[in-house]
């Protein structure tokens, strides 16, 4: 990062309304927001969020993406990182003096896992279907590598009946899968994550979970088969194609070799995996 480049990030950053929304960017993670919802938290007009959406693009700071009729705002970690480093460089004549961390490094609760398995998050809005077939499967083909977990925005408050029996058919687990609410996985006791995964679908207008934090994430949709309709046999194939599209996902990540990967290389990999298995929704 070249100084005019630091200048212009900071001084797109040296306004309270731009400094808010592009903390919201970064708590949103790489799933990103859309400008409704952006407006809506920060309760400023869609006409001021544009023009601040500019300043913050202009200096590098916020990327755009459309997804199918939606624009997705996310935040530029790279040019986030940059500035850090431009601003932290030969710090103290290279003395020990603070702890910086790594340029594109991993999250320290990544990086420092050898002890314990990569604990995974898998969110949706019920936790009654996709987020607690992701778990079982998980948990399952995960051994000792990865830890499962599983919850929703808005739970149901019971698992689908067809998701426990295509599961049991499959030969999963099912003991202790229970729909709760993604808040018994906010509180200080609660287990650290590495990677936070959404399974909701966004192309059918659901709102998906946004979790704090810097763990690894990514947004891999899926209809939800519990609004799936037509015959009996309509509605178990949506539960097999979401048990099909998830196994296939989730068979890759067990494979990547997440020690091996710097947070980058890694966030393209989480991304690519949907990409890779688009073919089974």
């Amino acid at each position: 990062m070249t100084e005019n480049d630091a200048i212009q990030a900071l001084g797109a950053l040296a306004q309270q309304t731009r400094l808010r929304l592009f903390r919201l960017l970064v708590v949103a993670g790489p799933q990103g927001m859309t400008p409704s919802l952006m407006a809506q938290r920060l309760q400023v007009s869609p006409t001021a969020l544009s023009f601040h959406l500019k300043q913050l693009s202009h200096a590098g700071l916020v990327h755009t993406e459309r997804d199918g009729r939606h624009l997705i705002y996310r935040a530029a970690y790279g040019t986030m990182e940059d500035l850090m480093h431009f601003l932290t460089a030969e710090c103290c004549h290279g003395q020990p003096c603070i702890n910086l961390p790594a340029p594109h490094s991993l999250p320290a609760n990544i990086m420092n896992t050898t002890h314990r398995p990569y604990n995974v998050l898998f969110l949706c809005v019920g936790n009654s279907a996709r987020s607690i077939m992701a778990e079982a499967i998980l948990n399952h083909l995960g051994h000792d590598q990865f830890k499962a977990y599983s919850a929703g925005s808005l739970p149901a408050g019971a698992v689908h009946p067809r998701a426990l029996a295509l599961l049991e058919r499959n030969h999963y687990g099912v003991d202790g899968l229970r729909s709760k609410s993604w808040n018994e996985f906010a509180g200080p006791d609660a287990p650290v994550m590495d990677f936070v995964l959404t399974v909701c679908d966004k192309a059918a207008g659901e709102v998906c979970p946004v979790w704090p934090g810097h763990p690894a994430s990514a947004h891999w949709g899926v209809a939800d088969p519990v609004e799936a309709q037509g015959t009996e046999a309509d509605i178990d194939r949506a539960f097999t194609v979401a048990f099909m599209t998830l196994s296939a996902r989730i068979s890759l990540l067990v494979n990547l070799p997440v020690a091996q990967l710097d947070r980058l290389a890694l966030q393209r990999k989480l991304n690519a995996i949907a990409d890779q298995t688009a073919g089974h929704t």
